[in-house]
């Protein structure tokens, strides 16, 4: 059977993006579609604007800073308008970096959103199809909002870049790396933030002392942090569920169940109240409660593809799913929601589709980075999950770095190694430092190489530097 495409990719963002530059460049003949902006999460609404806005949120410390070390300052109000028109201008620019190099690798665009109609046909928006011998789902995830009334007036990662002003007070509900970093941003850049986690501890999933010192700097900050709280309601603040019997409420029954009119709403200050009763009012309450696969209205399930739980794409260790002639990679997969690691799948599936080398994306010891300030770095085994495998030693330390000290910052940083007692192998690695990204890249290289403690012992340190406490720990921690 002819086709009009080797292989069709549904999806424009690094993955799918990737995956159709590999394959275009054996001879394939290439066409992808993507029914919003090109570079997808990470570019446009995720990693890229995210980490601009960290760097821009950081400056205000950087002042107070300036003087502790003699500089004569006067530091002013964060421009939102400003950094915003820049941010925007930047993505676009980078939407056309992604557009020119697909052009250039001779991939063929559809500006359209594209769904399965069966396993080897692709449907557009305007009804016309396309056949292809692969397809490749690449769709990415998308953040969800609670089940609650009101929810849709709440804000998600999505909405924050998009802002025409910047609130003065946000409730940001989750404990997850989206909230904390985002916690942590928009505290820096003059908003007052509070966060409630329903969990003990945010981070969950993340090493234990890690992210107590995490969440320990973030109060030090001024972020109002309480776990163990959740909304149980909100509604625009001139809606409230008012008393039996108060003046506004003149029928003389109490709203129960507040309704609101999303256009008439949008904006308004919004009343919240709290599991533990606390009832405030924010300008924004901005909802990190989780995100799901973009498979709703695809036509998987119609043509046989296998999805799991979380309506994610279920597949094997070559990414190919349930259909033989559909793969899927990226946070559609839920395996490892990083844009490095759907880049790595892109080439796997390049490399057993096009060239004929079988080859299975690496999901093991995969460095990360969360960026909260301070920002941790992690590779491997949490001590928690270490302990419960093996006997291990932990080594760890925690201080005051000599810039913050001097500066008269209560800022600590945290080096911790994870060691397996018989092997002496690094299982994790953890860092809580200004950073710490780019401290865990390094180190990730040796732990994925298998380095051992006496590897890391033998290192020379650098002098003087908060990393050089990595190679200096003698004497384990903790042992069990």
């Amino acid at each position: 059977m002819a086709f009009d495409f080797d292989l069709f990719v549904i999806g424009g963002g690094s993955g799918g993006v990737r995956a159709a530059r590999t394959a275009a460049a054996t001879g394939a003949k290439v066409a992808l579609a993507e029914e919003s902006r090109m570079g997808g999460t990470c570019v446009i609404r995720g990693c890229v604007p995210k980490k601009l806005m960290v760097f821009a949120s950081k400056y205000a410390h950087a002042c107070d800073d300036a003087g502790a070390y003699g500089w004569s300052h006067k530091p002013g109000s964060f421009d939102w308008p400003t950094f915003r028109r820049k941010l925007h201008k930047e993505l676009d620019r980078l939407e056309s970096v992604y557009r020119e190099m697909l052009g250039k690798s001779g991939v063929k665009i559809y500006d359209s959103r594209a769904v399965l109609d069966d396993p080897h046909t692709v449907k557009f928006a305007n009804g016309r199809t396309v056949s292809a011998r692969y397809i490749l789902v690449a769709t990415g995830g998308h953040p969800v909002r609670p089940d609650i009334p009101c929810a849709e007036l709440g804000l998600v990662s999505n909405d924050i870049f998009l802002l025409e002003k910047l609130p003065k007070s946000i409730l940001i509900i989750g404990g997850g790396y989206i909230a904390c970093e985002f916690a942590c941003i928009l505290h820096g850049m003059g908003v007052e933030v509070t966060q409630y986690y329903r969990g003990a501890q945010i981070l969950r999933g993340f090493d234990d002392e890690a992210r107590g010192l995490i969440a320990e700097m973030m109060r030090d900050r001024g972020i109002d942090l309480h776990v163990g709280s959740s909304i149980v309601e909100m509604a625009p603040e001139d809606k409230r569920p008012r008393p039996h019997g108060t003046a506004s409420d003149a029928a003389g029954a109490p709203d129960t169940n507040p309704k609101s009119d999303t256009d008439e709403d949008v904006g308004k200050p919004m009343w919240v109240k709290a599991s533990n009763g606390t009832e405030r009012v924010f300008d924004h309450v901005f909802f990190a409660t989780g995100r799901r696969p973009n498979t709703s209205g695809l036509g998987l399930e119609e043509i046989g593809v296998k999805l799991g739980r979380d309506r994610q794409v279920i597949v094997d260790a070559y990414s190919q799913s349930s259909v033989p002639s559909v793969y899927a990679i990226g946070d559609v997969t839920r395996r490892v929601e990083l844009t490095p690691v759907a880049i790595r799948e892109a080439m796997a599936f390049t490399e057993t589709v096009f060239k004929d080398n079988p080859t299975k994306p690496d999901h093991d010891l995969v460095p990360s980075a969360i960026f909260t300030q301070p920002e941790l770095g992690t590779i491997g085994m949490t001590e928690e999950a270490a302990r419960d495998d093996r006997e291990i030693e932990t080594y760890s330390t925690s201080f005051r770095p000599m810039q913050h000290a001097f500066a008269g910052r209560s800022e600590r940083v945290l080096m911790k190694l994870v060691v397996c007692k018989e092997t002496r192998r690094i299982l994790g690695a953890h860092i809580v430092a200004d950073d710490a990204g780019e401290l865990i890249q390094m180190v990730g290289i040796a732990v994925k190489m298998g380095a051992t403690k006496e590897d890391f012992d033998r290192t020379c340190a650098v002098h003087p530097t908060i990393s050089e406490e990595i190679v200096t720990m003698a004497s384990p921690a903790r042992s069990g």
